[in-house]
């Protein structure tokens, strides 16, 4: 089974609320398991405070300018490019334990740029940024679930 066949049964199982689901292949077993409904709402409720933990330091960098910087975000998230989850797994931001993240708020990226890895089933997958510009924010924190087509970082494109 490769990965795409992988995508789409998850995204499969998604579309049809199944919370449960195991396929053997010959030697290839595949089994997957999703949570239930109430840890999303506490994910989702995990991602708003994260939000100002990130804008925060960046606020802190420039005295003076936090109070103008608050407005800004609402009036600016318009033009903002998300990058997604293309699969569930667990958010890592960095390439190993104690290593430095890929990328930080305020970074310039570049297409086909590593932003992080996710993790399913044992398998490492990189996530690309998909757009040339600034990070302007991880909206989720390393180590965390996450769903597929969840928001992961906010990138103001060049």
């Amino acid at each position: 089974m490769n990965q795409k066949e992988l995508k789409e049964l998850i995204e499969f199982l998604i579309e049809k609320d199944i919370a449960e689901f195991e396929l053997e292949r010959g030697d290839v077993k595949v089994k997957i398991k999703r949570a239930a409904e109430a840890p999303p709402a506490v994910l989702s409720a995990a991602v708003h405070p994260s939000q100002p933990a990130v804008a925060a330091p960046a606020a802190g960098r420039v005295e003076g300018a936090g109070h103008p910087a608050a407005p800004e975000p609402p009036e600016s998230e318009e033009g903002l490019h998300i990058v997604k989850s293309p699969i569930v797994g667990t958010f890592y931001e960095s390439p190993s334990p104690g290593s430095p993240p890929f990328v930080k708020p305020g970074d310039m990226l570049e297409v086909g740029q590593v932003l992080c890895i996710v993790e399913a089933m044992k398998l490492m997958n990189e996530i690309e940024c998909d757009v040339a510009g600034e990070l302007v924010k991880k909206l989720v924190a390393n180590g965390q679930p996450i769903e597929y087509g969840q928001e992961l970082f906010a990138v103001r494109p060049k």
